[in-house]
């Protein structure tokens, strides 16, 4: 099974499903030359969210630690530490900031042998 994101072009294949780990986010350059940050929850839900910080301007909430609030999973920058909901794109700690968060969706592949 593969990870696909919707952008303006379709979908997107990312990855391999299997290569995601619960906790740890995968960044994915689009077609655009933007940045997506690719996350599967313990839950098994994948989510997908702009890898900018809005804060810093750095890509990297791909790599920021992933957690839960109120029942709400987020991911945490590895920078400035503001939590980021991988649901919504909302801001946890700052009122009015919000990252994009993108449609994801897991697709049977087939192809010879498969």
């Amino acid at each position: 099974m593969t990870v696909e994101l919707q952008v303006a072009e379709g979908w997107l294949t990312v990855c391999e499903r299997s290569a995601l780990t619960p906790g740890r986010g995968v960044a994915v350059l689009l077609p655009d030359g933007g940045q997506a940050a690719v996350f599967i929850g313990r839950s098994g839900n994948l989510y997908a969210i702009d890898n900018q910080d809005p804060f810093t301007g750095a890509f990297v909430l791909s790599r920021g630690l992933v957690g839960c609030a109120e029942g709400r999973p987020f991911v945490a920058s590895p920078l400035l530490k503001q939590r980021f909901d991988l649901a919504s794109g909302h801001c946890l700690d700052e009122e009015g900031v919000a990252v994009r968060t993108y449609p994801v969706r897991t697709a049977v592949t087939s192809g010879v042998g498969a």
